[in-house]
């Protein structure tokens, strides 16, 4: 069962070169049947390893080396089930909103890179109680 969606944004810094560059990543954390919790990392619709461990890491553009990337920012994205959320009903098969099929691919690297000292870059400070 999926107890949570999240997309995560992570940078990363080659330690080598020092090229810095971030890349969004769609998160599922997932229950099995005996419990056990799980996180499935996706990159523009793929599966991919954790980009928090070596393997996962994706290499650096300039020079090629990996290192390994930590979370700058993180957006939750609901679960359904939620009765008070507004719904619309999906119609016959591939007639609702059919223009989604040939909507671009929104890329995990498609976005402007955080730069360093704003916002996006720090660690959040607020509570959220």
């Amino acid at each position: 069962m999926i107890t949570e969606l999240a997309v995560e944004r992570v940078e990363f810094t080659c330690g080598s070169c020092w090229h810095r560059w971030s890349v969004d990543y769609d998160v599922q954390r997932y229950r099995d049947e005996t419990g056990d919790e799980w996180e499935y990392f996706y990159r523009d619709n793929t599966a991919v390893p954790a980009p928090y461990t070596p393997q996962g890491a994706p290499p650096c553009s300039q020079c090629g080396r990996r290192w390994v990337g930590r979370l700058v920012a993180r957006r939750p994205v609901p679960l359904p089930g939620d009765a008070d959320a507004p719904r619309s009903p999906v119609t016959a098969e591939g007639g609702h909103r059919p223009e989604r099929h040939a909507a671009p691919m929104l890329h995990a690297a498609g976005h402007p890179q955080p730069r360093p000292g704003s916002p996006a870059s720090q660690p959040s400070t607020r509570s959220s109680g």
